[in-house]
């Protein structure tokens, strides 16, 4: 593959983990090489945009007094965070260029409408009138006592006057079905455990606002749950550490594939993956630390 050496020079193990990337990593562990490691770039899809968009749009509503937080007005706000965005990310402005100008037009304009419903129904499952957040796309970090760094970005952090903690995350999709609940709260509970160790209070509630459905799940979770999610990723992470240091990322075939970008490089279409930019450590060569090294995932 192309520019393999200036690859292995920029490439570091894994210093900490994200819902994120462990969802990647259950998923397949040869995504989460390719995302974290290899860094191979991705195309924008339509839907991971529109889902930026939406929760730029629903973050900055709440720069209004609360009276002013409207249906109507939120949707105002979809062009100019439209613009921002591309602004930030010239890589957007293919979103839409596998077509005509007339088309790429028309496709973009459709796409903003869609983004627009997905604000407006927000107003049916929550009233930011009678919201004051303490705490809007707040990044949060910890340190565990085993070393393992944790970190992601809440979308949102209600307090009570009595001091308890609601956790928010918007999703622009639909609602899982009952049997896949557990999978959904995973990453509330990732950011439970954070807030829990960072902040010595677990969070009354987690909850997850489905646009796409008009759905709200939530649940409140007791410190022997956060213990077990703690359990989960010190095992997770052991997972990963091993496979940095022996190389080995096995790919995990599921229906996810037919969305992945990396089916060209990847074993189970045919592909082979690029070469693996960083040094593999011999069997039973000791290296309990190694997974600590460099910089952030």
């Amino acid at each position: 593959m192309e520019n393999s050496t200036a690859a292995a020079v920029a490439a570091v193990p894994p210093a900490s983990l994200s819902p994120s990337r462990a969802s990647d990593f259950m998923q397949c562990p040869l995504l989460y090489r390719f995302r974290v490691i290899d860094k191979l770039p991705e195309k924008p899809s339509e839907a991971a945009t529109r889902g930026t968009l939406v929760h730029a749009v629903l973050e900055r509503l709440f720069d209004a007094p609360a009276a002013e937080r409207t249906a109507p007005r939120a949707k105002s706000l979809v062009p100019g965070q439209w613009d921002r965005l591309r602004a930030s990310k010239p890589e957007l402005g293919e979103l839409f260029g596998d077509a005509d100008e007339e088309s790429a037009g028309l496709r973009m304009a459709e796409w903003l409408a869609q983004a627009e419903s997905l604000v407006e129904r927000w107003f049916t499952l929550e009233d930011p009138t009678r919201l004051e957040p303490a705490e809007r796309e707040l990044f949060v970090e910890a340190e565990l006592e085993s070393g393992l760094r944790l970190r992601g970005i809440i979308d949102r952090v209600d307090v009570a006057p009595t001091g308890e903690v609601r956790i928010v995350d918007y999703k622009t999709g639909k609602a899982p079905r009952p049997e896949y609940a557990e999978g959904a709260l995973f990453q509330m509970k990732f950011y439970a455990l954070v807030v829990w160790r960072l902040k010595g209070v677990v969070p009354r509630r987690l909850q997850l606002v489905y646009l796409g459905s008009g759905d709200v799940l939530t649940y409140d979770p007791v410190p022997a749950d956060l213990e077990r999610v703690e359990r989960k990723l010190h095992a997770l992470w052991d997972a990963i550490r091993q496979a940095t240091e022996s190389g080995d990322w096995r790919p995990r075939r599921t229906k996810l594939c037919g969305w992945c970008d990396h089916q060209a490089v990847c074993p189970e279409f045919g592909g082979t993956p690029p070469p693996y930019p960083l040094p593999v450590r011999a069997p039973g060569s000791g290296g309990e630390e190694q997974g600590r090294m460099g910089g952030p995932v």
